[in-house]
């Protein structure tokens, strides 16, 4: 359950909103608390009994969260960049972007776990009580390159709770710093339904797909050489900023991907965007690679 402490009322955190407010009260408000955007028509069924309850768990949440409603029809340009395709549709967004969502009407039950996970995505209050400081003491095992010491903690974790988030994306993360990339993902592919779509898995199924990536990453140093000599090849742009990364330059990878989306977004069906979101859930919101990245893809979307 989540700490029902007390918090502002419910008109400070549900807002009804619209394309002009949409950077104010979604993009920018998330750089603080995350927010959860409703998309939702007037005459959609399933949006008059899933906009109550989400509305109820937001309010539990005490201020970890926050809720802006948008009226698909009345904010079109919207819900195109954001590909909304059926309502309702939900999506949360911390720090400027998409970090969870789902489709459709759901029971109380999966809103409330949910909000749990973005609240959770915002550095808010965990639910899983004592495991916490085991989770923690693993963690810092992984940072000190104890990636075996710290494999064995995130396991013994998952025996006390199998549906354990932070627990699986650790462990998965510890596999993947031991270069036992295999293994990484066949816990990954084992990761129970209710937790596969958790940023903690997200974070970890990205180092894991950024570690694959790197076996094959052509020399940085070639790559360059041909992105200078060819601005416009965004092939050997995306191949360079592959590179940069799998020699541990993260922020220069950002750099080149973003150059790549200002000069063409759409190539090769948006896979710069795809890429920075890669590179973003690899690392931890509070990077200063992600915040700065963010910032800027923002800018370009929303320009």
């Amino acid at each position: 359950m989540l700490e029902l402490n007390a918090g502002p009322a419910a008109s400070d955190l549900i807002k009804d909103g619209t394309e002009a407010t949409f950077m104010q009260d979604v993009v920018e408000a998330s750089q603080e608390v995350p927010v959860i955007v409703d998309f939702w028509a007037p005459w959609c069924g399933p949006c008059k009994t899933l906009g109550p309850a989400l509305e109820a768990a937001v309010t539990k949440a005490k201020g970890a969260v926050k809720m802006v409603k948008i009226d698909v029809d009345q904010a079109q340009q919207i819900a195109a960049q954001l590909r909304i395709q059926s309502i309702p549709t939900v999506y949360a967004f911390w720090q400027g972007q998409p970090v969870d969502g789902f489709q459709g009407a759901l029971p109380s039950s999966e809103i409330d776990a949910f909000v749990e996970r973005v609240v959770e995505a915002g550095g808010g209050a965990s639910a899983d009580g004592g495991l916490e400081d085991a989770v923690l003491a693993a963690e810092e095992m992984l940072a000190e390159g104890a990636s075996s010491d710290a494999a064995q903690t995130f396991a013994a974790i998952l025996e006390e709770d199998p549906s354990h988030a932070g627990a699986y994306g650790g462990l998965i993360r510890a596999h993947v710093a031991l270069g036992a990339l295999d293994e990484a993902e066949a816990v990954l592919n084992g990761a129970p339904l209710e937790i596969s779509t958790s940023p903690e898995l997200e974070a970890a199924r990205a180092q894991l797909e950024l570690a694959r990536q790197a076996e094959d990453a052509g020399p940085v140093a070639e790559l360059s050489g041909q992105v200078a000599a060819e601005p416009d090849n965004h092939q050997a742009r995306f191949d360079l900023a592959q590179a940069m990364h799998a020699n541990g330059d993260a922020e220069g990878a950002v750099n080149e991907l973003l150059e790549l989306f200002r000069r063409d977004r759409d190539w090769n069906d948006q896979a710069a965007k795809t890429q920075l979101f890669t590179i973003f859930d690899a690392l931890k919101p509070s990077d200063p690679v992600v915040l700065n990245g963010r910032r800027k893809l923002t800018s370009m979307i929303f320009a």
